[in-house]
């Protein structure tokens, strides 16, 4: 992993708003009409009463900024609230989320505590990279000029734009959660792909984002396959869940249910962001027996559907089938069979019945 703390030490910077008056100057005449407004920004619905705020206190989780591009660096481009990239030049106005990041295959990254911060993910989530993966170049830099306040003044954050917590569902839906045994094994494709076989069944299926950063590639995978409905964490007030408690993020996964659940589905699956090792995604599992009718876990290899499905199984969670990139190799696929005694579905057999199959009763298998 590469690491950036000596360059940028995020935990210890303090504001320093020398040079941002120059660039606030720079922008004042354009307003916020020509910046780009980034995919963690889509609930707000009139931009055009927003202003550009003076600094009065330190960034907290959520709260919105204004930044500007200083150099373009991995993240080359920013997604916007309809899923278009829209490609940055230096200089470019930009309006995101505070925030932090957790991605093994990424960057980690924290709450920016001055004006240097970095484009976290092409979602808009501004924080300071502490540490990147070798693959990854060096991260976009921003310099944030401002909070986005109201017409009063008063600054924006998520929590102001967020859903109220729905109703207790009095009949929830069949819940199935997709868990990982890390970052990029299938988890959204295995969502998605279980959506597409419920709905393919004549189903009203509906999918959820319990955690994870800012971004909208995941809504788009499960709206593609059919999903009715699509409610994450950012409806919550979170442009990422990384470093909010974990009482906040079991609250949310029964409130984005329950959501799904008012919104008239027949069955929902949600998914949990990074692999069972990480802590947040480690201290929700802990919540799922009871809570998820089927736990489907989605890995690369035999070795990670072993040590996933015992840990799963220690916790009691119904875990009750694999998938994911080990689907792709059929020898690999039936290692994980014989080592767990779980079926391997791929995403075409979920697709083809085996979704449906989830639904019905059925007892998790023991590695």
């Amino acid at each position: 992993m590469q690491s950036f703390e000596n360059e940028f030490e995020p935990t210890i910077r303090c504001i320093d708003v020398s040079g941002a008056d120059q660039i606030r100057g720079d922008h004042a005449m354009q307003g916020l009409s020509a910046a780009k407004w980034s995919y963690v920004t889509r609930g707000v619905t009139d931009r055009g009463r927003t202003r550009l705020g003076g600094f009065a206190a330190q960034p907290r989780l959520g709260d919105l900024v204004v930044s500007s591009v200083k150099h373009v660096g991995e993240h080359e481009s920013l997604e916007n609230s309809h899923g278009r990239r829209a490609r940055l030049y230096p200089g470019d106005i930009v309006v995101g989320a505070c925030g932090n990041r957790y991605a093994t295959e990424f960057y980690e990254g924290y709450l920016p505590r001055g004006t240097a911060a970095h484009l976290l993910t092409a979602g808009g989530v501004v924080g300071v990279v502490a540490s990147a993966h070798a693959r990854r170049g060096p991260p976009t830099e921003l310099s944030v000029i401002g909070p986005l306040t109201d017409p009063a003044g008063a600054a924006i954050s998520l929590e102001k734009l967020s859903l109220r917590a729905p109703p207790p569902a009095r009949t929830p839906p069949a819940t199935v959660v997709v868990v990982g045994s890390s970052m990029s094994a299938g988890k959204t494709t295995t969502a998605a792909s279980l959506v597409n076989g419920w709905t393919r069944a004549g189903l009203t299926a509906a999918a959820g984002k319990v955690t994870g950063s800012g971004s909208g590639k995941d809504r788009w995978m499960y709206e593609d396959a059919g999903a009715s409905a699509v409610v994450d964490f950012l409806d919550f007030g979170m442009p990422s869940t990384f470093g909010y408690p974990v009482e906040r993020l079991r609250a949310t996964m029964i409130s984005i249910r329950d959501e799904l659940a008012r919104r008239g589905s027949d069955a929902v699956v949600l998914e949990l962001a990074d692999g069972l090792l990480q802590a947040d995604t480690a201290a929700l599992l802990a919540f799922l027996p009871g809570f998820a009718d089927a736990v489907v876990l989605a890995v690369r290899d035999a070795l990670s559907a072993v040590a996933g499905v015992r840990i799963l199984h220690d916790l009691g969670a119904p875990v009750r089938a694999i998938s994911g990139l080990v689907t792709a190799s059929p020898l690999a696929s039936r290692e994980a069979v014989a080592a767990t005694g779980l079926d391997v579905l791929s995403p075409a057999a979920l697709v083809n019945g085996a979704a449906v199959e989830l639904l019905s009763p059925g007892e998790a298998v023991s590695a």
